[in-house]
């Protein structure tokens, strides 16, 4: 009698923790990343003058609405034939996911741009808008790669206007 008591209380017991530990086991095991980090290159060319200017590129982006909103932070340095600009920029994306290993974003925001061309320097605000493609190669989104091609005009002097493309590694922080 008492080994019938014992069996059905382990029949109890693992029925519980069946029916009660069944929905964790349905989650992913790979979290949402905290942040990503795109480090690049930049290569531009400004619309104005035809001149072109290249340098690197690196941006923290997080995610504060999943699937609404993303916010990239990040710092751009280009170098031209005679001019040195610095181009911090904080975009507001809207992302899609159109594979699990394909997503893609439209984004606009402010930047500043901090430039020296011809011994001259100047400090201004512009507009950018971008379009973001991510590609990660494993289901993880741990490592990827991606091309942002983007727009950028300066209400500084002379308005400018350029366009360019980054692309580099995304490194998921977790």
């Amino acid at each position: 009698m008492q080994g019938c008591r014992v069996n059905a209380k382990r029949s109890l017991l693992a029925s519980v923790l069946f029916f009660c530990c069944g929905p964790s086991f349905a989650q992913s095991v790979d979290p949402e990343p905290i942040a990503v980090i795109e480090v690049g290159s930049a290569p531009g060319w400004n619309l104005k003058d035809g001149g072109a200017s290249f340098g690197p590129t690196i941006a923290v982006e997080v995610t504060p609405i999943e699937k609404w909103l993303e916010i990239e932070v990040g710092v751009t340095a280009s170098f031209g034939h005679h001019s040195i600009e610095w181009s911090t920029d904080c975009l507001f994306k809207k992302p899609w996911t159109l594979s699990k290993k394909v997503e893609f974003m439209f984004g606009i925001g402010p930047d500043w741009i901090h430039s020296k061309d011809y011994g001259t320097t100047a400090n201004s605000v512009g507009g950018e808008a971008v379009l973001d493609f991510m590609f990660w190669p494993s289901r993880k989104h741990r490592f990827g790669w991606y091309l942002e091609p983007g727009y950028e005009y300066n209400f500084g002097h002379g308005h400018e206007q350029s366009v360019g493309i980054s692309g580099g590694l995304l490194i998921a922080i977790r």
